[in-house]
Formats: C-alpha cells, structure tokens, sequence
C-alpha cells in the first residue's frame, strides 16, 4: 500500500461539515447498498433518491458501473482489484459526506472486510448499510445484462455468485426483502432514515 508522503497534509477548511449540513436541512450520510448483481441495488437505490429528491435533501448515487467508467477504469476483477474499487469508492463518499451529501452507493462489493473499511472512513453514525437480499436464482432468471449467463459459460470469471463468493452482512441497518415492490422498499428506507435523524421529514 502506498504511504502518504510527508509533504501532504490534509486541509481543515474553514466552512464546516455541521454548517453545510445546516444550510441543506439534512445531515450527511452514505447508504451502502450491497447484494448480488441483479439484486435491485441500482434500482432500489435509484427510487430512494428520486424520493429524497422530491423532499429537497441533497443527493449523490455513486453507481458501480458508471464509477468504473472514469474513477476505476483501470481495475479488473480480482480480489485486489475489487478491494480497490470499494477503497478509492469509500474516499469518494467521505468527501461527499463532508460536503453534506446523502451519498447512495450501489456496489455489489462481496467482501464485509471492505465494507467495514468504508465504514469506518465514513465515520460514527455516517455509514448505513443496506443489504439488497435477492436469492441467486432469481437474480439468475432477471439477469437484465446477460452476465450471469456469461459466467455460466465461463466467458468471465470472478462472477460474484458463481465462481466468486459474496459474504452477506451480518448486522446491517436495514436488511431489505429484493423481492418486494420498490415502493414497500422506498418506504423502509425513509423510516430508516427518519430513525437515524439523517432527514427530518
């Protein structure tokens, strides 16, 4: 792991998180939506910040393809790679956090080692995770981008579900049922929310 050298030194800006926080009505926080591929991340993800939006809360939704279209395009697959991801992804949202942000990060991210690092870069009472939990058959029969199909085949590998595992969170804030209708979802989220006194209303 690279070290940090001694001619970087991190910046104490003189806007706070707690003032930008009290100018948006809302509190900074990252959502870690985590499950299989084809679990619902991005979808139920999706419909939590298209409601948030509608209430004014300030948002972000860091989805796992689009940041390995800029942010991560030179990582690949293997555990290292994916640790990577989830670490550069975390850093991410911290800053985002600090900016006053409701960050929803969709990743598949099998790995609870990582998911606690992100946890921990987010900071007490900032990291709620989400487990997005769809069987494997089901996610199998959605399949809405083929992958699982290509894994099948063995076109690619290190598939999540298929020739690589997925640890499902032990203890997550909010254990949601992938089967449900997205609106039922939308609404446990809210309450979550509202309960962690991230949003007001």
């Amino acid at each position: 792991m690279a070290q940090h050298d001694e001619n970087v030194v991190w910046h104490t800006h003189p806007v706070t998180r707690e003032q930008r926080e009290q100018l948006r009505g809302h509190r900074g926080a990252v959502l870690w939506f985590t499950g299989l591929s084809g679990s619902g991340k991005s979808t139920v993800a999706g419909a939590l910040e298209q409601a948030l939006h509608a209430q004014g809360v300030a948002t972000y939704l860091l989805d796992g393809d689009n940041v390995r279209h800029g942010l991560c395009r030179d990582l690949g697959f293997s555990d290292d790679d994916r640790r990577e991801n989830i670490r550069r992804v975390g850093e991410v949202a911290r800053l985002m956090v600090d900016a006053g942000l409701v960050v929803l990060s969709a990743f598949i991210s099998p790995h609870r080692a990582e998911r606690q690092m992100v946890r921990e870069l987010a900071g007490e009472g900032r990291f709620l995770e989400i487990f997005v939990d769809t069987p494997l058959a089901v996610c199998e029969a959605r399949d809405p981008k083929g992958l699982y199909r290509k894994a099948r085949a063995g076109e690619l590998r290190n598939f999540t579900g298929i020739d690589s595992a997925y640890e499902a969170p032990q203890a997550p804030e909010l254990h949601l049922d992938g089967q449900q209708l997205v609106t039922n979802l939308t609404d446990q989220m809210l309450d979550l929310l509202r309960r962690q006194d991230i949003i007001r209303s």
